[in-house]
């Protein structure tokens, strides 16, 4: 008979504290929420030569909530299912280190989800069933993502919601709310923050492939191994680059070149990912994954809001 697995370590955070809070939401992962509105209003902002600050400001705390639900349903779900044991070495999670009780997080989950639909009404009040639409099953993808019986969290599919949610609503909703249209530099640009967003979900999965194994997760690095895992973070990383002629030919501006100063870092992650030793060193990844869709994305704003200043 084996042995039970250890019981994840207890981290040095007074129960019911901010730091707590902090850990369950995930606070340093939030730029993937960020980014996307500011790529999406920037570039509907090159497109009209105005910007709705209100609408801006929405968008944006709407994005972050929705990731905010998504991480707290991650935390409670995990801890639920008895999926996290001591062999896991990713970033901790509030309820199975005992700083948060499953009750709490459950009832912040609830807020938070009154909280976006109370800041989505007056985007909905002005554009109708567009964004209706978007932002209800943003809601449903964040709750489904590790709750109901079968979580999506627990198939392949992961990296494919990241990248739609995280990537396509988010960026071309941004720009929607601006302009009432979507044009093809916003599809453009939202399938770059969304390659980048699904590519530090692959850091996250690659890392952790056979606890994920040992726990009946079945995510796309369980299923097809680590060398198709690292091929596909490959993709990820490095498709936003060559979509930036694209951008550049689609806005007629030279100025969309500058995301291409984040590409030594996409070449150096790419390289990194299959020789990274298993076990800590991938959380440094990832959060490096984190900062390359951080940099990609600041550069496309700061050029489109150059190109719309020139």
């Amino acid at each position: 008979m084996s042995s039970p697995a250890p019981a994840p370590a207890r981290i040095d955070v007074r129960p019911g504290s901010l730091d707590a809070w902090r850990i369950a939401v995930r606070t340093r992962t939030l730029w993937i929420a960020t980014v996307p509105v500011f790529v999406g209003t920037s570039v509907a902002y090159l497109a009209s030569g105005r910007v709705d600050v209100l609408f801006a400001s929405l968008a944006l705390v709407a994005s972050v909530l929705l990731q905010a639900i998504a991480n707290l349903q991650n935390d409670v779900g995990y801890t639920a299912r008895g999926a996290e044991t001591g062999t896991r070495v990713g970033l901790p999670r509030a309820t199975s280190c005992g700083l948060l009780t499953p009750r709490e997080v459950r009832l912040a989950i609830v807020l938070a989800v009154a909280a976006t639909i109370l800041v989505g009404l007056p985007l909905v009040a002005r554009w109708g069933l567009p964004v209706l639409l978007m932002g209800l099953t943003s809601i449903v993808a964040a709750l489904a993502y590790m709750g109901g019986p079968r979580p999506i969290a627990y198939t392949p599919l992961g990296e494919l919601m990241v990248f739609v949610f995280f990537g396509l609503v988010a960026v071309i909703g941004s720009g929607y709310v601006q302009l009432g249209a979507v044009t093809p530099a916003l599809l453009t640009a939202a399938a770059a923050i969304g390659a980048l967003a699904a590519a530090v979900l692959v850091v996250n999965n690659h890392r952790d492939i056979a606890h994920d194994a040992s726990t009946g997760r079945r995510t796309f690095a369980v299923l097809f191994g680590a060398r198709a895992s690292a091929r596909l973070f490959a993709v990820l990383a490095l498709a936003p680059f060559v979509m930036v002629p694209l951008l550049v030919w689609q806005t007629g501006s030279q100025l969309l070149w500058l995301p291409l100063l984040a590409l030594p870092g996409a070449i150096s992650l790419v390289r990194a990912l299959p020789t990274t030793a298993p076990g800590l060193g991938f959380n440094a990844l990832l959060m490096r994954t984190v900062m390359l869709q951080l940099i990609y994305g600041a550069m496309l704003t700061i050029g489109t809001l150059l190109a719309a200043w020139l």
